[in-house]
């Protein structure tokens, strides 16, 4: 593909841009399926849904309108005036189903109005608009009050705003530094537009080809953040791996060979690199669906779509654009212009040869005192990690700087009983509504004896809405064929709080089982946010081991077909692993035990815990992110082995030649994950410095220190069983002790 691109330029460019046009258009047409509800179920929470819906009496999605005093005492008149503005103008809107009589909370100081809209939770978003217009002109017309909006729709709004805000942001900081790095390395304005094109360019395709796939696979709303994070790092570090080695053979080739040429030579070997480190990832990723969770696939998905935008970018337009800029060069360049160019050239890369000769020399004079300290130090950064605590994040750990979450807190700390509301959903025969019914009223009784649960009032309202008008007790709804019944239970704490999961578990494993259970032919089940989350870290811990036993495998397949030996296999997974235990243990300092907070002013609400989705992504990306690393450097020791380089000194002038380029790749791609740290979100911002220190670490401890020494202490027995490389090796030993001379180019 490459070769046909480079002896068809202008077409090679023509079909990668076709491609990206008709993606991004198709994609545009059909649009993005975004998930439901239905698709973010798991567990015991999800089987309450489940029920709840089939009966009709699944979660509404509401709107708190509260009202206050701005300082000192509630104005009891004024706020009158201003709930009945407030309902007034919400029940005139189209998009509400009812509007609640005001409560008071305990201490007089806060009114609260809440808002019922048609349509399922997950479609309240779009109605939010004409809600929150709606109440500033209330607090426009009520000046002396504090009049504000929240709830899950309006909060969900917030922060899809502010992440769009950080995403701008983030590419804003990225696209400089990039751009500089860049220059840096190539010292060529046009050199440093080309990755920079073709990243964008892979991100431009993959956002299209990810609308279309959300069709098969629906999207969970994280697509776009995953598409430029992974995108811009590998599209760009695939085009360096490229024009590093063209590069080269440009130098080497003394100007005796031609655009077409040399860029044949880079494909037959970069090129190959690119290829199997882009499938490595792609697999690595893949190994996410195995979590059966929206939010995994939906990453899964999208890496693979830009990876796979990025291996063909560099297939074709990459080959293409760098036969057009050396036709042109030749044709401008006089003689001595091209003499100098490559004088400069070969002065830097030897000036390049021998600071990494340096870095190298601890692994290749003392691989085994290296491998040893380098190994201890790396295990010594994942020892944290043994304590790192998962936790869904969530309202607690949300940025404060979201209108509705400084809503929600005032919220929650005048009405206590709204932070957790603990769904109960039974299903049971007709003829057994009564028997259940009683079971619930008991089931009540008990709870507001204990201190884990607020009073029942928050159910009496329930009561007035319930299917059919008939006479339950407070809270109790039936549907209208009396199969399926609810009831919503309070606990005044935290999300985030041992008083939460403890006020679950007693409910679930105590209170419904001697209650409810005691019903013949009654199925129960309890849903809410504290129930969902932690059904939610039930359900990813049961697919660990076998996402992580699966990924493994894969690794070993394939770097052991990739370079024909299972000992490369091996180092290859062992590598990874200390890679990512390192970055766990970091990410456990920095976030869990708080020292984010202390250097970088982070939010010590997020900075408590770790997300219970960064662990498993960060493993799976971070395997495939390191597969670059590992193909590209592995790659040009394999090729000096095989053109009869001793094992030992394949390894010194392999490393060496791909140091720079490996270096440059690794400043780009922490540039791009450290920008993630500004971003609000407390996921992406363990994400982005996860991936940050794991590629500092991969390119500067891994590739210089422990992959160099191991490989040197094995020598020969690094490519077994390889029967090429033994015969390669053989004739090492065959010769008369002349320096070997490399076959490639013959070959």
């Amino acid at each position: 593909m490459a070769i046909w691109s480079a002896r068809h330029p202008w077409r090679g460019v023509a079909v990668w841009l076709a491609f990206v046009v008709l993606s991004l258009g198709v994609g545009s047409a059909m649009g993005t399926h975004k998930a439901t509800a239905d698709d973010y179920r798991t567990g015991e929470a999800g089987r309450a849904e489940t029920m709840a819906a089939e009966g009709h009496l699944g979660h509404e999605p509401v709107e708190q309108v509260l009202i206050s005093a701005r300082s000192g005492p509630l104005d009891r008149a004024a706020a009158d005036a201003a709930v009945r503005d407030i309902t007034d103008r919400m029940r005139r809107l189209p998009e509400v189903k009812r509007v609640a009589p005001p409560v008071r909370s305990a201490d007089g100081g806060t009114l609260r109005v809440e808002v019922t809209l048609h349509g399922a939770d997950a479609d309240a978003q779009k109605h939010v608009a004409p809600l929150a217009a709606q109440t500033a002109a209330a607090q426009r017309g009520h000046q002396a009050l504090r009049i504000e909006e929240t709830g899950s729709p309006s909060i969900s709004v917030g922060v899809d705003q502010q992440r769009d805000d950080d995403l701008a942001l983030s590419e804003a900081i990225t696209l400089p530094i990039t751009l500089l790095t860049l220059l840096a390395v190539f010292g060529s304005a046009v050199m440093v537009a080309v990755p920079v094109l073709l990243a964008l360019t892979s991100i431009a395709a993959a956002v299209g080809l990810s609308m279309i796939a959300s069709h098969v696979l629906p999207d969970a709303g994280v697509g776009m953040n995953i598409i430029i994070l992974i995108g811009m790092a590998v599209g760009v570090d695939y085009t360096l791996f490229y024009l590093k080695r063209e590069r080269e053979e440009r130098g080497r080739s003394g100007g005796r060979l031609g655009p077409e040429a040399l860029v044949e030579l880079a494909a037959a070997t970069s090129g190959r690199a690119i290829v199997v480190s882009g499938f490595a990832v792609i697999v690595s990723t893949a190994t996410l669906y195995l979590a059966t969770d929206i939010i995994f696939s939906s990453l899964a998905t999208c890496t693979i779509i830009v990876v796979l935008a990025a291996v063909l970018s560099s297939l074709t337009a990459l080959p293409a654009l760098l036969v057009t800029i050396g036709r042109r060069a030749e044709r401008r360049a006089a003689r001595r212009a091209a003499r100098n160019g490559t004088r400069r050239l070969a002065k830097d890369g030897a000036e390049a040869g021998r600071i990494w000769s340096a870095l190298l020399r601890p692994a290749s004079k003392h691989p085994a005192i290296t491998l040893c300290l380098s190994v201890l130090l790396m295990l010594g950064l994942a020892a944290p990690a043994l304590g790192m605590q998962l936790r869904v994040l969530n309202k607690d750990s949300m940025s404060r700087e979201i209108p509705a979450l400084q809503a929600y807190d005032r919220l929650t700390a005048a009405f206590p009983d709204l932070r957790i509301q603990h769904q109960i959903v039974v299903r049971s025969a007709p003829g057994e509504a009564d028997e259940v019914e009683g079971a619930l009223r008991e089931l009540v009784r008990r709870t507001e004896r204990d201190p884990l649960y607020a009073k029942n009032t928050a159910n009496a309202a329930g009561a007035k809405g319930a299917k059919g008008g008939e006479n339950v007790a407070p809270g109790v709804r039936f549907s209208t064929d009396r199969r399926t019944s609810t009831l919503y239970l309070s606990a005044p704490y935290r999300l985030s709080s041992p008083e939460a999961l403890a006020s679950l578990d007693r409910l679930r494993k105590d209170y419904l089982p001697s209650t409810v259970g005691k019903v013949a032919g009654a199925r129960f089940a309890v849903t809410g946010d504290v129930p969902h989350d932690t059904d939610y870290l039930a359900h990813q811990d049961e697919k660990l081991p076998l996402v992580v036993g699966m990924l493994l495998l894969l690794t070993f397949l394939l770097t052991a077909v990739a370079f024909r030996s299972l000992v490369l296999g091996l180092i290859g997974v062992v590598l990874n692993l200390l890679s990512a235990a390192a970055a766990f243990g970091l990410v456990v300092v920095f976030f869990q035990h708080g020292l984010a907070s202390t250097l970088f002013g982070f939010d010590p609400a997020a900075t408590c815990a770790i997300g219970s989705r960064v662990p498993l992504f960060l493993f799976v990306i971070l395997f495939g992110l390191s597969m670059d690393y590992q193909v590209f450097v592995v790659s040009r020791i394999r090729e000096a082995a095989l053109g009869g380089v001793p094992t030992r000194q394949a390894v010194l002038q392999g490393t060496v030649t791909s140091a720079k380029v490996v270096t440059s790749a690794a400043v780009v791609m922490v540039t791009v994950f450290a920008t993630f740290m500004l971003l609000h979100l407390a996921e992406m911002k363990q994400i982005g410095f996860s991936l940050a220190v794991a590629v500092l670490l991969d390119a500067f401890v891994i590739r210089v220190m422990i992959l160099p020494a191991a490989l040197t202490l094995l020598g020969r027995a690094s490519w077994w069983p390889s029967r090429g490389m033994r015969r390669a090796q053989e004739r090492v030993r065959d010769t008369d002790g002349s320096s070997p001379v490399s076959t490639l180019a013959s070959r």
